[in-house]
């Protein structure tokens, strides 16, 4: 009777271990969203569908599915993907040929459950990690749309100088149009003066009045010219200036001894206003004055001109450079605005690289050799964040062919600056810039388990 309870005893407890050792089994390398399929029956189907086999077969190092879902704890199947749980830290598979393979590839240790490798659990000690490191994150993100939305009412305020600016630039330019034509005006108008003194033109060289000269020529003022006023007022101008003798003033009169003012407007003015044989001692030669004040006049006016050409011009171009930064899009709230006009810099062993954001990119080296890397070209980000790459395009040729770009990656940070810089390709730079301004109210923790 003994001997019948014992064997029965032993034989239950070699059940039991071998119940338990197919559950653990089978059970083995398998998500929680898949245990479903893992329910025992007396068969297993594939999970791709293609065959179905006796639930004993699955876990039993022989792979029977093509898609390796009967073998999710071995390292039978080549497609086979192994679970590990991971608690306390992230889950993930890793690939079937990894398990019992003496490398320690889950956290937990549970794809070397048949191996000579002693794995120790580390998920905890890995999690408190990674938990801190997302915790860092986090508080950099809140400081960051801190910061951000301080950029954000300045970029503001910063749209609005920049438009009252564009107006008063505006204005500016008219009021210097309405100048400039009136400089043109007066310009012509000396020019042609010019032009027709040069040209000999006796009514113009005529503002110095015939009766002016008549008074001056009249020394005792009684309203006639004698021969000896005429003697004492003229010159002949030879090789040089001759005093007139008596004859000589005799002849210019006329034959007679006295002129009144209506005889000298008709005979000896047109002798002083269109010769140049006789002209009045000690008073500069009408003709000559005039020309001299006339090309004066044109000279002044030309200056005038040119300074309010160069004004003008000026203004132009201060209204063309802004309209081109105000045309550049800066975000929906213009919090890049304040980056237009600032340069970050960076130094990378021997070379010196220079962000100017929205205007180009440059690297240095220490000889002192400049070198561009592009120039703004536009928004490269994703459709869900476009301001999240910038493309700087057409800088120096490259060596191999074609022309030096850069794409600068934004990211989240609490400081403007220059983190990094790669070269992937030749020629081909990668920036990584870090700005409140890119930080986005979206960033979620992830998935980490917290169970101990």
């Amino acid at each position: 009777m003994k001997l019948l309870f014992s064997c029965s005893l032993l034989l239950f407890i070699t059940a039991a271990c071998l119940c338990g050792s197919a559950a653990t089994r089978k059970l083995r390398g398998i998500s929680s969203s898949y245990k479903r399929f893992y329910r025992e029956r007396r068969s297993f189907l594939c999970i791709d569908g293609s065959r179905v086999i006796p639930f004993e077969q699955v876990n039993d190092d022989y792979c029977d599915c093509e898609d390796g879902s009967d073998e999710p704890g071995t390292s039978a199947c080549p497609r086979g993907r192994f679970y590990c749980t991971n608690l306390g830290f992230r889950p993930h598979y890793i690939p079937s040929s990894r398990v019992n393979d003496g490398i320690c590839d889950c956290c937990d240790a549970s794809d070397e459950y048949n191996s000579h490798a002693r794995c120790q659990n580390s998920c905890w000690n890995l999690g408190q990690r990674e938990r801190a490191y997302v915790e860092g994150q986090m508080r950099t993100l809140d400081e960051g749309l801190q910061l951000k939305q301080q950029l954000i009412e300045e970029g503001v305020l910063l749209w609005r100088e920049k438009q009252a600016q564009l107006r008063e630039l505006q204005q500016v330019a008219e009021d210097l149009q309405i100048k400039l034509e009136e400089h043109r005006r007066r310009k012509q108008e000396a020019e042609q003066t010019l032009k027709a003194l040069e040209a000999g033109d006796t009514r113009v060289r005529g503002q110095n009045s015939s009766e002016s000269t008549f008074r001056l020529l009249d020394s005792n003022k009684d309203g006639s010219l004698s021969v000896e006023e005429l003697q004492e007022k003229l010159v002949l101008v030879q090789e040089e200036e001759l005093l007139l003798s008596e004859e000589e003033a005799v002849a210019l009169m006329g034959g007679g001894r006295q002129m009144d003012l209506p005889t000298f407007q008709h005979s000896l003015w047109d002798v002083l206003n269109t010769e140049n044989r006789v002209k009045i001692r000690g008073i500069v030669d009408a003709e000559d004055t005039h020309l001299k004040a006339a090309d004066t006049a044109a000279e002044r006016e030309a200056s005038s001109l040119k300074k309010v050409e160069e004004a003008y011009d000026t203004i132009n171009m201060e209204i063309s450079d802004l309209r081109k930064k105000l045309a550049i899009d800066y975000g929906p709230d213009w919090e890049f605005l304040f980056l237009n006009s600032q340069c970050y810099q960076l130094n990378v062993y021997e070379y010196t690289y220079n962000l100017c954001p929205f205007n180009q990119v440059t690297q240095k080296s220490t000889a002192g050799t400049e070198v561009s890397l592009g120039r703004w070209g536009m928004w490269a980000g994703t459709p869900k964040n476009p301001y999240s790459q910038m493309v700087y395009e057409n800088g120096e040729p490259c060596w191999q062919g074609g022309s030096r770009s850069t794409t600068v990656t934004l990211t989240c940070g609490t400081e403007t600056a220059l983190c990094g810089v790669k070269e992937p390709s030749k020629c081909q730079y990668i920036i990584d810039f870090q700005t409140p301004v890119a930080c986005q109210p979206v960033l979620k923790q992830r998935g980490i388990h917290s169970e101990l």
